[in-house]
């Protein structure tokens, strides 16, 4: 009888002890699982508006002439395929298009936001004329159909006179005016990998009067394009209020590395697509 009681005794320890094990093993999953979580969650929020990490698609760059010259017309085509090199034939608008395409000089002191025509079949199709001579960078904009937005880029040099050039230096004004239009910026901090409020304060540089009629410009009050010192970031960010009519316009974003960016916002008034840079310097 007693035999049996300490048998019974060290089973009922056993499993307790069996049991105890399982739940710290349970605790430990669970709390891997959070931190993946919001280790995917962080990465999602940086590339939002950057490349996708989902991105199963490829863009073949191709210029009707070898080397495009200064002053001159040449037709670009940006064939977007998948990962089998077959076209990607569905895309989903993104503010009132299907692609953005963005391209800066080297020295970001030429910047344009175009909109290349879809031809299907995966092609887009546009114009361009660069200014003057030397290297342009490309940033095409788009969103599969049911995917994430994707961001390719290309290196363009253009044959001709240069234009001449200057570092970039961050603004100690950040109050422009642009097409009679007083436009300040104000942030909190501009942190590397920290969440910043960008606003744009847009007045009436004659009378000082808050502009409180913004037009929608590609479906937004406005949109922001940041670009690094050394073109390699690109930032793309849309408003957090996309009604809003001014005189304030805010935008969220985070910047991926500390260094000198060039900020473009862009708002419309009265018919008029005005743009404001802005250079600023992350920490």
């Amino acid at each position: 009888m007693k035999k049996i009681m300490i048998l019974t005794l060290v089973s009922v320890l056993l499993i307790a002890s069996g049991c105890g094990k399982s739940d710290n093993t349970n605790e430990n999953q669970h709390t891997n699982h959070e931190n993946m979580q919001q280790g995917e969650n962080h990465e999602g929020m940086h590339h939002e508006t950057n490349q996708s990490q989902e991105d199963t698609t490829q863009a073949v760059w191709k210029f009707s002439k070898e080397t495009p010259k200064i002053n001159e017309t040449v037709d670009l085509t940006i064939q977007i395929n998948d990962q089998d090199g077959k076209p990607v034939k569905d895309f989903d608008i993104q503010h009132e298009k299907l692609m953005h395409l963005i391209v800066v000089s080297k020295d970001l002191s030429y910047f344009n936001h175009l909109h290349p025509e879809y031809k299907g079949d995966g092609l887009f199709t546009i114009a361009l004329n660069f200014p003057a001579g030397g290297e342009y960078k490309l940033y095409a904009d788009y969103v599969p159909k049911g995917a994430s937005k994707v961001v390719k880029n290309h290196t363009v040099t253009v044959e001709g006179e240069k234009a001449q050039t200057t570092p970039l230096k961050p603004d100690e004004n950040l109050t422009k005016v642009v097409e009679g239009k007083e436009i300040t910026l104000s942030f909190d901090e501009l942190k590397a990998g920290t969440d910043v409020t960008l606003n744009f304060n847009i007045k009436d540089h004659k009378t000082g009067r808050p502009i409180t009629n913004l037009q929608p410009y590609l479906g937004a009050v406005g949109h922001v394009v940041i670009i690094s010192e050394n073109v390699e970031e690109y930032l793309h960010v849309h408003p957090m209020d996309e009604k809003a009519k001014g005189p304030d316009a805010k935008f969220m974003t985070k910047f991926p590395k500390s260094g000198i960016y060039k900020i473009w916002g862009q708002f419309q008034h009265e018919g008029k697509v005005i743009t404001v840079p802005f250079v600023v310097k992350v920490s």
